[in-house]
């Protein structure tokens, strides 16, 4: 229902000897590798797909390059690796003409067990990489007078959620740059795109990263352990019932891809659409209160150690 909005636009119909460069980040899992399993059989685009060197070679076997397909290794953290890979696309089709950033780390931990280390690794992957991949490829863009930059976000840029605040905080920055962009990069040609999905089908709740304190086993019997066991199996439970798949994010990407003017926005899961327009209808005063109610026995969060006043 969401993609009907795609219907009535019109698509992009490249020269039939310009394949546009294609740039897509995190394609070892999930969304990533289900757009470069798209991808991998639509000849009209050039790809470069990237991971991780540790889940390089996985990549590799899934993925014969060919003279439209390269895999390459790339840490979005990683100034070196960025502006290597960039001079080699450069130096091999011209320059990026779509870049999505979809590579991305979630930390589950409430802010007090969050440590400055672990703050700067979830926005120097969430955020200081995806922005300086578009910095390095903007002049490309300008350049030719056209562009697409497509930033993977989620609906924890719209409304954050405990035990996943670092993640939010990345991801509203993601969100407000994108914003920003979209002002400076139309003038230019270049159109700037943020997918926000919710809840996808798919493993990558096993992913998450803990902090030394956040651990399960260093939870137990501690401050803050009501809220984890209530929020972990509250978020599986609803990817486990999620109707969407990597695989429905990835034609999502495609479309915009293929659309001459996408929106900014685009809430790619239901719940990403119930949640784009409560926050705009409801209230913020009404609308968290709300919400604290309905997660998992919330009101009894931290009565065992709290000093609060009572009222």
């Amino acid at each position: 229902m969401i993609q009907l909005w795609y219907w009535f636009k019109r698509k992009e119909k490249f020269l039939h000897s310009f394949k546009p460069v294609v740039l897509i980040t995190g394609c070892s899992t999930g969304v990533g590798h289900a757009l470069a399993t798209l991808l991998y059989s639509q000849n009209q685009y050039r790809v470069v797909v990237t991971a991780r060197s540790k889940s390089l070679a996985a990549l590799q076997q899934t993925f014969k390059e060919n003279e439209r397909f390269m895999v390459r290794a790339l840490d979005v953290t990683s100034e070196q690796q960025r502006s290597s890979l960039i001079k080699e696309i450069e130096s091999s089709w011209g320059a990026v003409n779509i870049l999505v950033n979809n590579a991305g780390i979630s930390y589950r931990a409430v802010l007090e067990h969050m440590t400055e280390q672990d703050e700067l690794h979830q926005m120097a992957t969430n955020y200081l990489g995806p922005v300086n991949l578009i910095r390095q490829v903007l002049p490309g863009m300008r350049e030719i007078g056209r562009g697409k930059i497509i930033n993977i976000s989620s609906v924890s840029g719209m409304l954050a959620m405990p035990t996943m605040s670092s993640y939010s905080a990345s991801k509203y920055a993601l969100e407000g740059v994108s914003e920003a962009l979209w002002y400076e990069a139309k003038p230019l040609g270049i159109n700037v795109t943020l997918i926000q999905p919710g809840f996808i089908r798919s493993n990558s709740f096993r992913n998450v990263y803990y902090t030394e304190k956040s651990n399960p086993e260093a939870v137990k019997g501690q401050i803050y352990e009501d809220y984890y066991k209530s929020m972990t199996p509250f978020v599986e439970r609803l990817m486990s019932l999620s109707l969407t798949s990597p695989q429905a994010i990835a034609k999502l990407v495609l479309k915009v891809i293929q659309t001459e003017n996408p929106p900014l926005w685009i809430p790619a899961t239901l719940d990403a659409a119930v949640f784009y327009y409560l926050r705009r209808l409801v209230p913020r005063r009404f609308l968290l209160p709300i919400l604290f109610i309905l997660l998992p026995k919330s009101r009894s969060w931290g009565k065992s150690y709290t000093h609060r006043r009572k009222p």
